[in-house]
């Protein structure tokens, strides 16, 4: 007679996500889902974050990047950069300046993979920049040795992109041919002045590629990859941990987070439960065999789902912009009082010369598309007078 044997194992498994996507989810399709409202955001001064979690293989990477092969696969990243692009012109009512970096974290230590001093393309780590994390008394992290280049047009950002990805570093695992061995945190500054406004927005986003989440033994590494995979493990533990943590705490603001646990912690402290918009995508491996790394994904994504992010536009004011204006309206005053005085050359004889000098400066005037150029004759009631009736003629030829 045979034994029967009683499974307590829970077979069925349930798990609430915003949406999921299927094998034929076209890339196109992710980004207007997850990103693109990230995106639209960040334009309008919030900070913002996107990354991708899950093991080795199920498709972080390709998500976040695309492949070389076809421009319909072209990932999160590229797609990004040209939302933004496109965005700046249509919104004529600002003026926009954007910066990029980009990190990657190895070890628990970061490197700079945009390096200005490096001319070609780097072999290992060791010719890139270390990066280190800076405290100031505020409590802020700022990143010490890690660049932020200049990204006036869409190709110049994807350069730039290309560039830092080409310096990643990967190796072969097992489990994966061209496996990430390393975090890697590409992060698009954005600053938004609005014509004639001394109000500036600066925002920031993160596009996050985390290394493989699966447990070590999976990954069958020996030596110097069996060391990746163990710092990996516990970077990825240390970001369990705050999440955990910000679980708890549930409006309580004095619950210890241990940011600082990790490099990678510390750099998305505002992405997990500070001032930031954060969209997560979860990656999973369909196969069976992968069914215990598949359920830890899914379990990880429900906690994050539940942290809440207290967003707020990032506005300041320019002292710059300030003083420039003012002083354009003392210069603009004194202007004015003389003219009302009567200035010592109020009286002076108008010579032909100078008339030629008033017309070629009403030309310019005219010919100027900004809506904040002015025509400054000076305080003179002759040339006042004189340049107004050269308008007019312009104006009737015209």
């Amino acid at each position: 007679m045979a034994q029967e044997v009683i499974n307590n194992q829970k077979e069925r498994h349930e798990f609430s996500f915003n949406h999921v996507f299927d094998r034929e989810t076209r890339q196109e399709d992710i980004f207007n889902k997850v990103a693109h409202p990230v995106m639209n955001a960040a334009l309008d001064g919030y900070n913002g974050t996107i990354f991708a979690y899950g093991q080795t293989g199920s498709g972080k990477t390709f998500t976040l990047t695309g492949g070389p092969e076809k421009y319909e696969d072209r990932g999160i990243m590229p797609r990004c950069l040209s939302l933004l692009y496109s965005q700046f012109k249509k919104r004529t009512d600002y003026t926009y300046q954007v910066h990029v970096s980009y990190l990657e974290i190895y070890n628990d230590s970061g490197y700079d993979l945009l390096d200005p001093a490096l001319e070609t393309q780097a072999k290992s780590l060791e010719d890139l920049p270390k990066v280190s994390l800076m405290e100031d008394d505020e409590g802020n992290i700022h990143l010490r040795n890690l660049s932020a280049h200049p990204a006036a047009t869409e190709e110049d950002a994807l350069n730039l992109l290309f560039l830092g990805e080409t310096n990643r570093a990967t190796s072969e695992t097992p489990m994966n041919l061209a496996s990430s061995r390393s975090h890697c945190i590409f992060t698009i500054f954005i600053t938004a002045t609005q014509v004639g406004s001394d109000v500036t927005r600066k925002s920031k986003v993160h596009l996050v590629d985390l290394a493989g989440s699966e447990r070590v033994y999976k990954t069958r590494a020996q030596g110097d990859l069996l060391n990746e995979s163990k710092y990996i493990n516990l970077s990825l533990h240390f970001l369990e941990m705050c999440i955990v943590a910000l679980q708890e705490r549930k409006g309580n603001k004095k619950h210890f987070i241990p940011y600082r646990n990790s490099m990678m912690t510390s750099v998305l402290r505002d992405s997990l439960g500070g001032n930031c918009k954060t969209s997560m995508i979860a990656t999973i491996n369909p196969n069976k065999d992968h069914t215990d790394e598949s359920m830890s994904t899914c379990r990880f994504a429900q906690r994050v789902a539940c942290i809440s992010n207290a967003v707020k536009v990032n506005e300041e004011v320019d002292p710059q912009r300030i003083i420039k204006r003012l002083k354009k309206e003392v210069a603009d005053l004194r202007e004015e009082l003389a003219l009302l005085r009567g200035g010592d050359e109020a009286e002076a004889e108008l010579t032909e010369e100078t008339f030629k000098h008033l017309r070629s400066k009403v030309d310019d005037f005219l010919s100027d598309p900004s809506p904040e150029s002015e025509l400054n004759v000076g305080p003179h009631m002759g040339k006042l007078k004189y340049c107004i009736g050269y308008l007019k003629t312009v104006a009737r030829q015209g």
